[in-house]
C-alpha cells in the first residue's frame, strides 16, 4: 500500500502560480511513477502529467505541457507540481496518483493508489 496527500492547493489569480506538493507513505514510493490529475466539475478525470520512477522521464498533457513542471525528490518521498499562467479553466481537484507501471502515462487505470485531492480555484 501507497498512501497519498497532496498539498498546497487554494485559491490564485488569473495569471498565476502554484505548486502542489504529494506525500508518500508506505511500501518504497521509488517503486513507483506518480502521475497527476484533476478534475473539474461535471467533467471527466483529465491526465495532467507522469514521472517515472527515477525521475528521469516525464510526459505532460499537450495542453499544459508549456506552463508545468513536475518533478519528485524519492529520498523525501515527495513529488510536486507547478503550474504557471494559471486560468480559470485550471479550476479543479487536483490528484496525485502512483503506478506499479514503469510507464502508465495517462490511463487512470494503470495507477493503484490515489490521495484525496486538493482543491485549485484560479480566478478570473
Amino acid at each position: 500500500q501507497v498512501q497519498l496527500v497532496e498539498s498546497g492547493g487554494g485559491l490564485v489569480q488569473a495569471g498565476g502560480s502554484l505548486t502542489l506538493s504529494c506525500a508518500a507513505s508506505g511500501r518504497t514510493f521509488s517503486s513507483y511513477s506518480v502521475g497527476w490529475f484533476r478534475q473539474a466539475p461535471g467533467k471527466d478525470r483529465e491526465f495532467v502529467a507522469v514521472i517515472n520512477r527515477g525521475g528521469d522521464t516525464i510526459y505532460y498533457a499537450h495542453s499544459i505541457k508549456d506552463r508545468t513542471t513536475v518533478s519528485r525528490d524519492n529520498a523525501k518521498n515527495t513529488a510536486s507540481l507547478q503550474m504557471n499562467s494559471l486560468k480559470p479553466e485550471d479550476t479543479a481537484v487536483y490528484y496525485c496518483a502512483a503506478s506499479s507501471f514503469a510507464l502508465p502515462r495517462g490511463l487512470p487505470e494503470n495507477y493503484q493508489f490515489w490521495g484525496q485531492g486538493t482543491q485549485v480555484t484560479v480566478s478570473s
